[in-house]
């Protein structure tokens, strides 16, 4: 501990550190320190969430006002994109290619805009997600927040849209002569179901693109064929009734078709049950539950590795 200076003086070293052959992971741990940004535990991750309810709401509004705000027409477009995308289809598939048959004029305009409307919810809520991580990089890597808040926030932004869009729907409905009736209440149970539904499909996408940014300029292709496969402008059974019924059976049990069914025969008197594959709420509650669970724990897997890179 000492040794002889030149001039006959006694030097005193200094004590080897306590510390001193210690690896890093030994010294963080000694001294109770954890990775930045670590994933937290599953439970805790859905406190933080819980935690965070009202940024998500205020954050999804924000986003919503935003959205039109450079267009003369604002939040009018909410209503008014949808509605001309269900013209334009009316008409080619309305009225060249003639996809309402089996079904009066009165049941196929409100079939096409209730299938329009309720796809565009799913829809946007995918295109939303795909972007949710990779198009707000600067907020996640300036501040410390669970992650899933992105994607679960442009959903519910989607939901509020789809919210006003649906006083439009109503109108064409009864336009249309489907008056209020008691299956009108069954809209609250299908929007919940399909709003989980395109939750969890949002944070599946999320951390997709979040990993390959380039899988935004792919999905717009991805939901084209979707819309078409899901009979969005035609009703599935009778377009399909020459093929093998297990064909028209995959296409109908497919998460958009049953939540765009369940939305039309709640709203419009002349589309009964006999419309709806069979066990329709089991297959709805299930996907809405698969994707909203799965897609949940998918995204907190890669919790620590969002914005990084």
């Amino acid at each position: 501990m000492s040794e002889t200076t030149h001039d006959g003086g006694v030097a005193v070293s200094a004590p080897p550190s306590p510390d001193e052959g210690l690896s890093a992971a030994d010294l963080a741990a000694k001294y109770g320190l954890s990775v930045s940004g670590a994933r937290p535990g599953l439970a805790s991750y859905v406190r933080q969430l819980w935690g965070r309810r009202h940024f998500i709401l205020a954050f999804s509004q924000a986003k919503l006002t935003a959205q039109y705000s450079q267009a003369k027409l604002g939040q009018l477009w909410q209503v008014a994109t949808p509605l001309l995308n269900a013209a334009v289809y009316f008409l080619i598939f309305g009225l060249i290619l003639k996809a309402d048959r089996g079904m009066e004029r009165e049941v196929y305009i409100p079939f096409l805009v209730t299938g329009v409307f309720v796809f565009t919810f799913t829809q946007s809520s995918v295109m939303a997600g795909v972007r949710a991580i990779s198009g707000n990089l600067g907020l996640v890597r300036a501040l410390h927040f669970p992650r899933a808040s992105l994607p679960i926030s442009f959903s519910l932004q989607q939901l509020q849209q789809l919210l006003f869009s649906m006083i439009v729907l109503f109108v064409v409905a009864v336009g249309f002569g489907s008056y209020p009736r008691l299956s009108w209440l069954l809209i609250v149970p299908v929007l919940v179901l399909q709003f989980l539904f395109n939750t969890g499909l949002a944070m599946i996408m999320a951390r997709m693109g979040a990993k390959t940014p380039d899988l935004a300029q792919l999905m717009p292709f991805v939901m084209r064929t979707w819309m078409y496969a899901s009979g969005v402008m035609f009703s599935i059974p009778v377009m399909l009734d020459e093929h093998p019924e297990w064909i028209a059976d995959i296409l109908q049990w497919n998460p958009a078709a049953i939540y765009m069914d369940l939305m039309r025969f709640a709203l419009i008197d002349g589309y009964g049950s006999e419309n709806l594959p069979p066990h329709v709420w089991a297959v709805a509650g299930g996907w809405a539950v698969l994707v909203a669970v799965g897609g949940f724990v998918y995204f907190w897997k890669a919790e620590e590795r969002y914005g990084r890179g």
